[in-house]
């Protein structure tokens, strides 16, 4: 369930005021790494499931869904000067062009969650083994 998102759902990366797309590193990149990309948020349809990574998904969690990264990879989202750090709990999203889904309590936290939808700066820490 995505909540908010627009009905355009134009590709959109790079860095601010850049028309490139910024390079998404494989998970087996060492270090961190940041990225402007469209995020969203889900929650409510799903409280009480398990996510892919074998999370309950709870009001209280905060956490995303990526479809690429590990289970357990750190990401700090920033959004309006607000850092949040999250873990890669899930699997998604699953529309084209959005890159992030925050949980409810993510997004609300960031202060994005009347957005609903936008481009979010994420900095990537990779889990290490």
């Amino acid at each position: 369930m995505l909540v908010g998102a627009s009905a355009a759902h134009a590709q959109t990366g790079g860095v601010p005021g850049g028309t490139e797309p910024a390079p998404e590193p494989s998970p087996q990149t060492s270090g961190s790494w940041t990225v402007y990309k469209k995020a969203t948020w889900y929650g409510p349809g799903f409280w009480g499931k398990k996510t892919a990574c074998g999370t309950v998904l709870q009001p209280t969690v905060i956490g995303v869904a990526h479809r690429k990264l590990p289970c357990g990879t750190q990401v700090t989202f920033t959004h309006n000067g607000v850092s949040v750090p999250a873990a890669v709990i899930d699997r998604g999203p699953y529309r084209k062009g959005y890159a992030w889904d925050l949980t409810k309590k993510a997004a609300k936290r960031l202060g994005f969650l009347a957005v609903g939808s936008g481009r979010i700066q994420a900095t990537v820490t990779p889990p290490s083994y």
